[in-house]
């Protein structure tokens, strides 16, 4: 069944940017894109945090996009594209908008403005403008430990009354006011997790699925429990999700997407784990670790993984 892309739900991918001598990688990136295009993912988002989209400039950007939206209609796969897009301009964001207004994309995926920290009705008129700015669908991200300001429950559901703001991804780090969203969310619009260690419990109270960087090396087993929730089977979900409920904290115990970039690089997917300063590639401890992980879970470790 294809993912409504005006509608986001189900399990949505945080695409890593594979990189080879500080240049985009191409090789590995269609690499990439051919390999999700064949597991349980309901949705891509590209050049978002996990992407390291501050790193890349527009041009990159432009063909990151087209790249992937290539070889997704190679693979004969119709997932939605979102571009992960941030800034505390307005202005120039409504123009980013219109600059990839003919790019193969489906809708973005725009944070809070960071540093400058808003008023919640500064942040309405913000998205609001955006949302004037194109006619594809909009997710907010809201996520306050990295943008110093949280956009509150009153300001998200006055948002969510305009009709191409479609949904959040969900990484305000406080329970009530995630639970009382999805309490209070209207028809038509969508709760997406961004909390990868919090999948189960988002799902269990009630969200429509989630933006989980860890699926990058658990695809199967995360759509795993989402499928058991919407059959009903609460204590299959539960189960599964102790399956697999560690990978999360292994994947964010340094700075993503490092860790996860070396697992994949382990893996065979990518020809390098390299990332963009300012992150910096897995401490020799951790990398231990993932290598100790990827025999326990022989999660995406095919044949031909590296020694």
């Amino acid at each position: 069944m294809e993912t409504n892309p005006s509608i986001p739900n189900g399990l949505w991918l945080p695409l890593i940017t594979p990189f080879r001598d500080g240049m985009l990688d191409e090789s590995s990136l269609r690499r990439l894109v051919r390999h999700y295009a064949c597991e349980p993912i309901d949705g891509l988002i590209l050049a978002a945090t996990t992407g390291e989209g501050l790193t890349l400039d527009e041009e990159e950007v432009e063909h990151l996009v087209a790249i992937t939206a290539k070889e997704l209609t190679a693979a004969g796969r119709r997932l939605p594209l979102f571009l992960g897009l941030s800034g505390s301009d307005t202005r120039k964001l409504a123009k980013a908008l219109g600059h990839s207004a003919a790019w193969p994309l489906d809708g973005y995926l725009i944070a809070c403005p960071y540093y400058t920290r808003p008023s919640q009705e500064g942040m309405i008129r913000h998205f609001s403008t955006l949302a004037d700015a194109t006619a594809r669908p909009i997710m907010i991200y809201n996520i306050p430990y990295r943008t110093g300001v949280n956009l509150g429950n009153a300001a998200m559901l006055e948002l969510a009354a305009l009709p191409n703001i479609v949904g959040v991804k969900d990484c305000s780090a406080d329970m009530a006011q995630s639970l009382d969203l999805l309490r209070r969310k209207p028809p038509g619009f969508s709760v997406l997790t961004g909390e990868d260690a919090l999948f189960h419990t988002m799902l269990a109270g009630g969200a429509d699925g989630g933006i989980t960087a860890s699926a990058h090396v658990g695809a199967r087993a995360f759509a795993t429990v989402r499928h058991l929730f919407r059959d009903g089977d609460a204590p299959g979900a539960l189960a599964a999700w102790h399956s697999i409920c560690e990978l999360p904290r292994l994947l964010f115990t340094e700075p993503s997407p490092a860790p996860i970039k070396y697992w994949l690089w382990r893996a065979g997917l990518i020809d390098t784990p390299e990332v963009r300063l300012p992150m910096l590639p897995v401490s020799d401890g951790l990398a231990a670790q993932i290598d100790q992980q990827m025999e326990r879970f022989w999660i995406l470790a095919p044949e031909g993984s590296r020694p």
